[in-house]
């Protein structure tokens, strides 16, 4: 039987084990070397065609940046799975990472997933004692038509299950439940549970299945999405009459990720230091210090709105703009010329208004002081 190379980091799908594993596994990516405008022109069109494909991998994936969110999500995140230890007769209790689009709450799971899966193989090791494939987490995606029999499926699919495309509900059900103990799967994560229509049947059935899963499964479900309070999740008093609903509040810690906010002083200094770490990371001959933390902040903080993702948009493709022109740097007038997303486009423009009339500044005050 042949070897089989591993898939490429920007071809995988986590919602099957190998490729998750691909992820989980990945050594940490090389920063290319910052090259001077000299240097560049020293390159032959090879080398530099190597150079700037180097970069554009680089900076369409700079993040996950450790940011005071994510810290404390993660830490969060730690004392909920620590903490389920319990014998396999009691129910686990469950978490969901409940915010609004934009705010890296995909990336932060996948950045803990990591950490967690990375962790459990290395203390346990990679096979169980049975001699099974030891998978310390179960990553799944759901939709807008997912029921019960759907879920048990993704599940399977997870472990590429030969039986997976036939069987009933609760047959599909017992073969997810046997891999998940098999392999001793200890995290399973459930994401863009928003899709789901809780006050709908297929919702009802689909939380009434969750439900079986926290007390037959020995894992802890991780639950994304957004606007899961607004949808009824936690909700004991208006969940239409169903109390499977309010059981799920009752057992759910909701876990949210704010977004960067520059209305103190705190969140000013936090807004810099994001920056500052963010400008370390860019590869562009003429990057000077401060060229966002100081040139750019609060341009930056309005064309993001302080969400996060929208921020790693807007630089990921300047950087490529920057790349493709020979600008080699970022400033207002390249930026200009990139789109970002719609929400934050939308928003630009009442901020920039705050920001230009000094009723609101991105600085903290002793960078406003020096510049002055």
């Amino acid at each position: 039987m042949g070897t089989t190379s591993l898939p490429s980091m920007g071809n995988l799908a986590l919602c099957r084990k190998e490729d998750f594993r691909a992820f989980a596994d990945a050594p940490r990516r090389s920063q290319p070397e910052l090259l001077t405008r000299a240097e560049l022109k020293k390159l032959s069109p090879e080398a530099r065609a190597e150079y700037n494909r180097r970069r554009r991998e680089w900076h369409a994936n700079l993040g996950p940046i450790k940011t005071p969110q994510l810290s404390a999500l993660h830490e969060d995140l730690w004392d909920i799975v620590d903490s389920n230890l319990q014998d396999g007769d009691k129910a686990k209790g469950a978490v969901a990472v409940d915010a609004f689009p934009g705010l890296g709450k995909t990336t932060s799971v996948l950045a803990f997933t990591r950490e967690f899966h990375r962790r459990e193989i290395a203390e346990e090791g990679e096979f169980t004692a049975q001699g099974n494939e030891r998978w310390p987490v179960c990553r799944v995606g759901l939709t807008g038509n997912t029921g019960m029999k759907d879920l048990n499926r993704a599940l399977l699919e997870f472990f590429g299950h030969p039986g997976r495309h036939r069987g009933t509900t609760a047959q599909l059900g017992q073969q997810a439940l046997d891999c998940v103990l098999s392999c001793e799967v200890r995290l399973l994560v459930l994401d863009d549970l928003h899709f789901l229509k809780w006050r709908k049947t297929s919702g009802i059935e689909v939380s009434n299945h969750l439900k079986w899963i926290a007390n037959e499964f020995p894992v802890t479900l991780l639950k994304v999405g957004v606007g899961l309070a607004e949808k009824g999740l936690f909700s004991e008093g208006d969940t239409g009459g169903d109390t499977t609903l309010a059981q799920t509040g009752r057992r759910t810690t909701r876990l949210d990720m704010p977004p960067f906010t520059i209305t103190k002083e705190n969140g000013r200094r936090e807004w810099r230091q994001m920056l500052l770490a963010l400008e370390k990371r860019i590869v562009l001959a003429d990057k000077h210090p401060g060229m966002l933390a100081d040139d750019l902040s609060d341009y930056l903080f309005a064309r993001s709105t302080g969400h996060i993702g929208s921020l790693m948009t807007l630089v990921n493709r300047g950087c490529q703009r920057a790349i493709r022109s020979g600008t080699e740097r970022l400033d207002r007038d390249l930026l200009d010329r990139v789109k970002n997303d719609e929400a934050s486009e939308a928003a630009r423009r009442e901020l920039e208004a705050a920001l230009g009339r000094g009723k609101l500044t991105s600085r903290p005050g002793a960078n406003r002081r020096k510049a002055a």
